[in-house]
């Protein structure tokens, strides 16, 4: 399966580190964040991934197309240009990074990646600034097994974010960010069928909106239960928060060695 991660946003929460860099190249512990998530997906068994790029789009190719240089020792021989690389870390990942447009809302750079995605396989879809223990195993299991084109992770967070109602085992209200809210909010980490791109209009649609709202309204989302750890990199105290956990060699979400 592959992961399409969103990496687009202008991060204006975190307009401290993000005036230089899209969120998703914030760096936790020396990694960028996005990684972190790559990572739990890529000891989980998912190894490629599709970057909906757009602000600063250039500096997430520039961190991969120079991966090595930046995470290994390296020997250059200038006399004739040849690179060799020393003891680096060699991940069996395929990373393919697509500009989905500067001002592209969250759904419509979901929709630009329509080519890339297989007609008859679900993936996995998440955003670039998201850290948990998830089961991703568990989560995909549980998408193919309801049958339903979508599934939603939800976890339990602040009243700032938006809540999600049960009924039995579907969701059946998805609510944008309303007043006192608590209980289960969207923490990302869908799996979805292709088939649901059909309910993005355009570059202005946001998937959080009538893609979802739509597809909760048909009965055709589910929502997956996550009790672990889970938290997002919003504003610089989540960042902080972060850092202090990975320093301390517990971070919940570090699954992998």
């Amino acid at each position: 399966m592959k992961a399409v991660i969103l990496a687009g946003g202008f991060g204006t929460r975190l307009a401290e580190e993000t005036v230089l860099k899209p969120k998703p190249m914030v760096e936790v512990g020396g990694l960028p964040i996005m990684c972190h998530i790559m990572h739990i997906y890529a000891k989980q068994g998912v190894n490629e991934f599709l970057i909906a790029a757009g602000y600063k789009a250039e500096m997430i190719k520039d961190y991969f197309l120079n991966f090595y240089a930046r995470t290994s020792d390296v020997s250059i021989d200038l006399s004739n240009g040849d690179i060799s690389v020393h003891d680096g870390q060699h991940l069996p990942w395929k990373v393919h990074v697509i500009d989905t447009g500067l001002h592209t809302q969250t759904g419509g750079r979901l929709k630009r990646l329509k080519k890339w995605l297989d007609d008859d396989e679900p993936f996995h879809f998440t955003y670039g600034d998201g850290v948990a223990d998830i089961d991703i195993r568990k989560l995909t299991a549980f998408h193919k097994a309801h049958g339903k084109p979508a599934t939603v992770t939800t976890v339990h967070a602040p009243a700032r974010f938006g809540r999600i109602s049960y009924e039995d085992s579907g969701v059946c209200h998805f609510h944008e960010k309303p007043e006192g809210s608590d209980g289960w909010i969207n923490g990302g980490y869908f799996v979805l069928n292709k088939e649901v791109l059909e309910t993005i209009d355009d570059d202005t649609t946001i998937w959080e909106r009538k893609p979802i709202e739509t597809l909760s309204a048909e009965n055709k989302l589910i929502g997956y239960q996550h009790d672990g750890f889970w938290s997002c990199m919003d504003t610089i105290r989540e960042k902080t928060m972060l850092e202090e956990l990975w320093n301390s060699g517990q971070a919940p979400w570090k699954i992998w060695e």
